[in-house]
């Protein structure tokens, strides 16, 4: 039986993936930072698919909490790096804070670098051909000017893939990046009205609707299943088109 570990599955996009890869037969770890009654509902549907819940309380920014989750996880042969958080204030970039640059780079980089750190250990330790998979956003390659941190922390997992992807391959685990687009979840709320006029008026994105946290689902679910065998350090985009120029 395979087990998965979602961080940040309590809602949103990690909640969208966990219930596809428990739909799809696998275990799930799921990873939540405060918010246990989410997770418990989470961890609910997830066994009403058959198979195994594990909730652990961590905040991936802190090292110590990451090696309690890696250690309470135990042997997992799918990481799937979702936790992120938007800044508290979308400030512009003239404006903007380092305590919110902190906090931002901390949850939504530094963290997943040094857990994929800590699972890649494992995996080679215990001969695992796992796969590990981040969520990144279109950010990575969008500016933001009022969210510089945000897109920051993004383009830094799509390097991160690039490099775990290099430096695991001879140890048979692959490494992918997951690029939604403009998906409804709790961080996108605050900017719904903006995002409709785009998505149904401007038709920023050839698909023109909203993502669903059951799109990004799917698609880790292609890579759980091992569709993907000859593909690492692969981008896959999960945005209705977005990234495709048109004129």
């Amino acid at each position: 039986m395979s087990t998965a570990l979602v961080t940040g599955a309590s809602r949103g996009i990690g909640r969208g993936i966990a219930l596809a890869l428990a739909a799809a037969g696998h275990d799930v770890v799921v990873n939540y930072a405060r918010n246990r009654a989410a997770a418990e509902e989470v961890g609910k549907q997830i066994e009403e698919h058959g198979v195994r819940a594990r909730l652990v309380q961590a905040d991936i920014s802190v090292s110590a909490d990451r090696r309690r989750l890696v250690d309470e996880a135990g042997p997992v042969d799918l990481l799937v790096n979702n936790a992120g958080v938007a800044p508290d204030v979308r400030a512009d970039i003239l404006d903007a804070t380092e305590e919110s640059f902190d906090r931002v780079i901390g949850i939504n980089l530094k963290g997943p670098y040094f857990l994929t750190q800590l699972v890649a250990r494992q995996m080679v330790a215990a001969g695992v051909p796992g796969k590990i998979v981040t969520v990144s956003s279109m950010s990575a390659y969008t500016a933001s000017t009022n969210r510089g941190d945000y897109c920051l922390a993004k383009a830094g997992l799509a390097m991160m893939t690039k490099l775990y992807a290099a430096r695991l391959a001879d140890h048979g685990i692959t490494v992918y990046e997951i690029r939604p687009g403009i998906i409804a979840t709790d961080m996108t709320g605050p900017v719904k009205q903006k995002y409709d006029r785009l998505i149904h008026e401007e038709g920023i994105m050839p698909i023109r609707r909203w993502g669903q946290p059951e799109d990004v689902g799917k698609a880790v679910v292609a890579i759980a299943a091992g569709l993907l065998p000859y593909s690492t350090g692969e981008v896959i985009n999960v945005d209705g088109g977005f990234h495709i120029r048109t004129l």
